[in-house]
């Protein structure tokens, strides 16, 4: 590429992390020269404050982990840009690039010669006595948790206002496909493929053992009330604290707008990930394992 070319093709980017951790701010401050030989680094937020629904860029470089790159995603809020996700943390099923690939992919991102995928995003409001009083953007998931006493709730799902079944439970999860391999999987959930446009309700610790998790469409609005919530119990948003439930409350669940946009690196795969993250063996001696 020519210095005309280069010039033509410069890069925007947002580059945002964890701060508190300090290994994201040492390889932040590491790459960044090489950085801005492929980009122009417009802002940069490690604190996880800033508003970033109005500043112009083409990308974001997020270091971190998984929860660097959903905090990211609200922050960007109804403005999402494609992000590329520097794994400094442990799983990383979401940030999947070394710090050491990420010059190369960069200047392959700058020849055009890559992909996003776009992925379903969904909005959460509270609703009570008729009224809205919190609502969220998320991308991974929506939980009802119980909290002390720690005795079990009783949940109604509602779907497109027919009434499902009530849960006897821990709590409920409403998670996206992205989401299904966080606390989904954990409480005995199935895995989504990323590109699948679809929710998956799974209960926590289920009292009635033929009560199973449940995907469906993301075309519906669900809806969840807590017949008896108990004085902590909360609704989360991606592992972060939304909101207090109370007696009478409704959760609100529906497919949102915007579009999370994974930026694909080059040389990974959707299985390979799971392969790798979740530690899958193939057949011993198998020549295609990884």
């Amino acid at each position: 590429m020519n210095q005309t070319e280069r010039e033509a093709n410069h890069l925007n980017v947002l580059l945002l992390g964890h701060g508190d951790n300090p290994a994201v701010r040492e390889a932040a401050d590491a790459l960044r020269p090489e950085i801005e030989s492929f980009a122009s680094i417009v802002f940069e937020d490690f604190e996880g404050t800033a508003d970033l629904s109005s500043v112009e860029a083409d990308l974001a470089v997020v270091f971190g982990g998984d929860g660097s790159i959903l905090r990211a995603a609200r922050q960007m809020g109804v403005r999402q840009r494609p992000v590329l996700g520097v794994n400094l943390g442990r799983l990383g099923f979401l940030a999947d690039l070394t710090p050491a690939e990420l010059p190369a992919v960069l200047k392959e991102i700058q020849c055009g010669q890559f992909s996003s995928i776009d992925h379903l995003m969904f909005e959460c409001e509270v609703m009570r006595d008729g009224a809205s009083v919190v609502q969220s953007i998320g991308l991974n998931e929506v939980a009802i948790m119980a909290g002390p006493p720690f005795a079990i709730l009783e949940v109604d799902l509602y779907v497109d206002d027919e009434w499902v079944t009530a849960y006897s439970c821990d709590g409920l999860i409403i998670s996206t496909p992205i989401g299904s391999t966080a606390h989904n999987l954990s409480a005995g959930g199935p895995i989504l493929r990323k590109e699948v446009q679809a929710f998956v309700i799974t209960p926590v610790a289920a009292h009635t053992l033929t009560v199973r998790p449940v995907v469906d469409s993301a075309d519906h609005e669900y809806v969840l009330h807590v017949v008896r919530p108990h004085p902590e119990t909360s609704l989360v948003v991606d592992g972060q604290l939304l909101s207090p439930i109370k007696t009478g409350d409704s959760v609100h669940v529906r497919r949102a707008g915007p579009k999370f946009q994974l930026i694909q690196v080059p040389g990974q795969s959707y299985y390979q990930t799971l392969r790798k993250k979740l530690g899958w063996a193939g057949r011993l001696g198998s020549p295609n394992q990884d």
